[in-house]
């Protein structure tokens, strides 16, 4: 079920109905309410993924217990690599296996020796990377002292299953979001005001900005004639339109989640504000970052050690975050593609000079400010030639045709495109304003319904008819995916 559906705008306020006016006497019917919302929602795409979920809920609760009860060391290790192991194992198989096969045949046969090697038609089950770091972050801290298992299993398993979060995230660690569903939540009408506001924010990013910038991407990186300069404009659009794809449907899962009293993680800081790559990883999926330096980076020896034991653990960090994305060496390569990015700034001990909000205290970034805006986005948005192309080779003969002496003529696309890019433009711009204006705040338009009632109504009511007149074919969400 998708948030930009006719389906889910029918489910939402249904769910809400139940939770709050139904079950709201009684926590562990809440609770268990969630549960059987949730595996509706995710089932809508596949009933049969709902067998995957409930399997890796089952398995990392019960390992949790045992983590907890065993009286040694050896024990504790054991049951972190079953869980560990076949959590993995189902990722892998499911994300991963015709990737491994295919590229084991390329190589054999490379090396001369003919291969007929058949891959499965496997379905990529939804979120399965996303909930999968649930349970394995639970079972890490649990592992390494850092919480105490739960003992319902209902209250794990709507910590799992969570609509709002289930397929695309944020992240969660159980030490933030189980808290929340072990006490007693109220109904507060300001919360779920500024959840609607957050949503409707997020619906905009999605359906007026990314679903109408991907029709001219599309047609851009499928056109195998376009100048240099149309080749920058696709990549440039596509910038957008994963970042407002993608953040708008953490907008609309946040916004959701204060419906029901839960608070989810910011899973995005106005990451195209960044002056540097190290900034911009601080504010780009920031839940996946963080599980990746928690989980992996830190354990690795983060940059405790020397100068190669910086450099590795980077790198290992980045490459991983790139094949977390998905199985193709693109993602790979846009990867060790940042960490190269990321290194001379680790090299010099200036990874962690941006810490605070851009231009924090003026009105506009100062001019040093402004370069470094322009060259990480310039940076960026090159990068994500690799994350857009569909191979390699693809991706190269794409820079190739965009570093041309026709990148310095001015884009014109044919016919009605140019009316769409026009109207993708203004959008864009009237996005950044109102993220630049509101750059200090959880979310672009955070908290300000509690003033001045009629201008934000009138806003709101403006991004809800551009919502209603640019929604036509539902989109999937890219993160979907992955």
């Amino acid at each position: 079920m998708l948030f930009n559906s006719y389906e889910f705008a029918l489910f939402l306020p249904i769910v809400f109905v139940l939770y709050w006016f139904v079950a709201n006497k009684n926590l562990k019917l809440q609770n268990a309410l969630l549960v059987v919302v949730s595996y509706v929602f995710y089932c809508w795409w596949d009933w049969r993924f709902g067998f995957l979920l409930a399997f890796s809920t089952l398995l990392d609760f019960y390992s949790g217990q045992a983590i907890e009860r065993s009286t040694s060391k050896a024990n504790k290790k054991l049951w972190l690599i079953i869980s560990v192991g076949i959590n993995l194992g189902f990722l892998c198989f499911f994300k991963y296996y015709n990737f491994f096969a295919e590229s084991f045949a390329e190589m054999l046969e490379m090396m001369g020796f003919t291969v007929h090697m058949s891959t499965l038609n496997i379905i990529l089950p939804v979120g399965i990377s996303f909930y999968t770091f649930h349970g394995l972050s639970y079972v890490f801290d649990i592992y390494n002292d850092k919480a105490k298992p739960v003992d319902d299993l209902v209250t794990y398993a709507v910590f799992v299953s969570f609509f709002p979060l289930l397929v695309a995230g944020p992240i969660e660690r159980a030490s933030h979001l189980l808290p929340q569903f072990m006490v007693k939540r109220n109904l507060d009408y300001n919360r779920v005001i500024d959840g609607s506001f957050q949503i409707v924010w997020g619906l905009f990013k999605k359906i007026v900005i990314a679903d109408s910038a991907a029709s001219l991407v599309d047609g851009i990186f499928g056109d195998e004639v376009a100048s240099g300069s149309i080749r920058a404009l696709g990549a440039v659009l596509f910038a957008f339109q994963i970042y407002c794809d993608f953040s708008g449907y953490s907008d609309v899962a946040l916004g959701v989640a204060k419906f029901f009293g839960i608070s989810l993680m910011t899973n995005f800081k106005y990451p195209y504000f960044s002056r540097d790559i190290a900034e911009f990883w601080r504010r780009w999926h920031i839940s996946l970052s963080t599980w990746f330096r928690d989980y992996l980076y830190i354990p690795l020896g983060g940059s405790k050690g020397g100068t190669w034991m910086k450099v590795r653990n980077t790198f290992i960090i980045f490459l991983v975050s790139g094949f977390w994305h998905g199985a193709n060496w693109t993602f790979v390569f846009w990867g060790f593609l940042n960490a190269l990015y990321f290194l001379p700034l680790l090299l010099t001990n200036r990874n962690r000079n941006n810490l605070e909000v851009v231009a924090a205290n003026s009105a506009l970034p100062s001019v040093r400010e402004f370069f470094g805006i322009l060259i990480t986005f310039i940076l960026t948005v090159f990068a994500w030639i690799f994350f857009r192309a569909a191979s390699m080779k693809a991706a190269f003969t794409y820079i190739g045709q965009m570093l041309q002496p026709s990148l310095l003529k001015f884009p014109k696309l044919k016919g009605a495109d140019n009316t769409t890019l026009l109207i993708v433009v203004l959008m864009i711009i009237i996005m950044l304003s109102v993220e630049w204006l509101y750059r200090r705040r959880e979310y672009a338009f955070n908290g300000i319904y509690l003033k001045k009632l009629p201008l934000q109504l009138f806003i709101i009511m403006a991004l809800v008819s551009l919502i209603y007149l640019f929604g036509g074919e539902q989109a999937s969400f890219i993160y979907f995916q992955f």
